[in-house]
């Protein structure tokens, strides 16, 4: 068995996928509830993407919202947590861009609090906050 290596970057990931049905309704979404832009991204014309700002390497995770004809968004499955201010002073944006609160916000002890919500296409995303 080998020994574990931190990964050089720190964080390993470096790339996560969102998949959903109207990039247009999940566009409104991410950027409202978020308050960040979203940017299109270069395909092959196979599939319509927009990315989160940031770049590659670096610590932490890319990612994208992606419309794919082989991926459907999915409540189940991996959740991608994103960080916040506070997690409830979220959720009454959530509900008011087409998503829904599963799980108000709640104590994970030392490590903060976490929320989890629905996107207004379905999938389940948390919310982080140490607030």
């Amino acid at each position: 068995m080998s020994e574990f290596k931190a990964h050089p970057h720190g964080n390993p990931v470096t790339w996560f996928e969102i998949y959903v049905d109207d990039l247009a309704r999940a566009r409104v979404f991410y950027e409202s509830l978020f308050e960040c832009p979203l940017t299109p991204m270069p395909n092959d014309g196979s599939f319509e993407a927009l990315s989160f700002a940031g770049r590659m390497p670096a610590n932490g995770a890319m990612g994208a919202l992606m419309c794919h004809p082989m991926r459907r968004a999915n409540p189940g499955g991996t959740i991608v947590y994103f960080h916040v201010e506070d997690c409830a002073q979220l959720l009454s944006r959530v509900k008011r861009l087409g998503g829904q609160v599963l799980k108000d916000k709640w104590s994970i002890g030392s490590d903060g609090f976490i929320a989890l919500v629905s996107d207004s296409e379905g999938n389940t995303i948390g919310l982080h906050s140490f607030n």
